[in-house]
């Protein structure tokens, strides 16, 4: 019997790749710190001049969106639920809901984004969050949000393959 994972108390880059499906340029995290298993997580994104969006928002003045703002506290989220439940191969989430979001300070190239994250709710399917992204101890923007998430499919192993009735009979015979 092989025993099931426990829960991660941190999630490298290698690890987040493990538990979440976005990859580049739309992975938005580059750590999570400080998981509490059910209850809460800091992500971190370090966030750089070279990331696509910036070249059009703004050139002139670059300016992370504060949609992906909210995207980075929903992918934290993400893997605060996966390294809770020990999942080691991609979490499928989807955004339900984005309420109370307020932008407070722009965040820019150069700027550490951390994010903290609370589950305010967490059922099978259905997770509530609360977020907050500091820069340097001052909120950049708050949400609350709430997620629903597919858990991943067992991989499929050689006896789950499917078998017309003529390979059967020759098997079982």
């Amino acid at each position: 019997m092989t025993e099931t994972p426990g829960p991660l108390l941190e999630a490298d880059y290698a690890t987040i790749l493990k538990i979440l499906p976005h990859r580049y340029p739309f992975l938005m995290i580059d750590r999570v710190i400080d998981i509490v298993p059910d209850k809460s997580a800091v992500g971190i994104k370090n966030v750089t001049f070279n990331e696509p969006h910036f070249q059009g928002h703004f050139p002139s003045h670059p300016v992370m969106p504060g949609v992906l703002v909210i995207e980075a506290m929903a992918q934290t989220g993400a893997v605060l639920i996966g390294a809770s439940r020990g999942i080691e191969r991609e979490l499928m989430i989807y955004f339900a809901t984005v309420d109370k979001a307020k932008f407070r300070r722009p965040v820019v190239p150069g700027d550490v984004l951390e994010l903290y994250i609370t589950v305010k709710r967490a059922g099978a399917r259905i997770g509530k969050f609360e977020g907050r992204a500091m820069v340097r101890g001052e909120l950049a923007a708050e949400a609350e949000f709430s997620a629903m998430m597919q858990m991943p499919k067992e991989p499929e192993t050689e006896d789950a393959t499917p078998r017309d009735a003529a390979s059967i009979e020759k098997t079982e015979g």
